[in-house]
């Protein structure tokens, strides 16, 4: 699905983005992935396999990393056909008013800064390339309702699809497909980080949730995985400026036509009776 594609994923030192890049290389894909860790980056490309997977440590809250990056994805790779935004962090968990104020902030850095300058790099390299491109940016919990107790990275997350929606309707006519997935519950590091703060600060809810997650259980990643490996193939040339939830929506089945010229459908909109 992904032959001779080449794909840059961030955040993929762990989680959804170590067990996507292992996805694309099982497609055919040549991937470069980077992280904050060096140790788990080259796990991650041991366990992917395969020959075409180059890793380098960088983090997302700084744009002189995200230039060395985009640095390295050309020169291991040639160009660039396909990114995913999935770097992400949770940030402060507890009410908005007792969150420091500085870790509320890095959410912003990462989640969605970040996030934009990649996109912004992506697209200056598509664009120079004069070639089609994929850009699959990380939703998260909060995007699309309130989040009590999340609110740093509800708010970045649900100004990052907005982004998306702009940044994609600029694109259109580009031959640049720019989406948001909503992955789901995922059993990863930061569903430890909910359970770990207690009942107190992340609510009853979000403690539930997360509590009943199995360690070391794999199987909330595969659809998150198999949404955005199908946002990055031929296959889905002209979905653009969507949210598609990998879970709950019926992107599999649904008629692509539909998906395509629906302004309304998979986007954030206000309701109205």
């Amino acid at each position: 699905m992904l032959k001779s594609k080449r794909a840059l994923i961030t955040g993929a030192g762990r989680g959804l983005g170590r067990y996507t890049a292992g996805v694309f290389i099982k497609n055919h894909a040549s991937v470069v992935i980077c992280s904050r860790n060096e140790e788990e980056l080259k796990a991650a490309a041991e366990e992917a396999g395969g020959e075409n997977i180059y890793c380098i440590k960088a983090d997302m809250g700084k744009t002189e990393d995200i230039d060395r990056l985009y640095d390295f994805a050309l020169d291991k790779l040639g160009g660039l056909d396909i990114v995913v935004n999935n770097a992400g962090i949770q940030g402060p968990i507890g009410p908005f008013e007792e969150n420091d104020w500085n870790d509320w902030m890095d959410v912003f850095n990462v989640n969605l800064f970040g996030t934009a300058y990649s996109m912004k790099k992506a697209i200056e390299i598509f664009k120079d390339q004069k070639s089609r491109g994929k850009i699959i940016n990380l939703s998260g919990g909060g995007a699309t309702s309130s989040r009590p107790n999340f609110s740093g990275y509800a708010a970045a997350k649900c100004a990052l699809v907005r982004l998306t929606e702009v940044v994609a309707d600029e694109n259109r006519d580009a031959g640049i497909d720019i989406n948001s997935i909503a992955p789901g519950v995922m059993n990863t590091d930061m569903l430890k980080l909910i359970t770990a703060a207690g009942k107190d600060q992340s609510g009853e809810r979000e403690y539930n949730i997360a509590a009943g997650q199995k360690e070391g259980d794999l199987t909330s990643l595969v659809k998150p995985a198999q949404l955005i490996t199908f946002l990055a193939s031929d296959r889905s040339d002209g979905i653009s400026g969507k949210l598609i939830s990998a879970v709950w929506d019926g992107w599999d089945k649904d008629d692509f036509a539909r998906i395509c010229s629906d302004k309304d459908i998979y986007t954030l909109r206000r309701t109205i009776e």
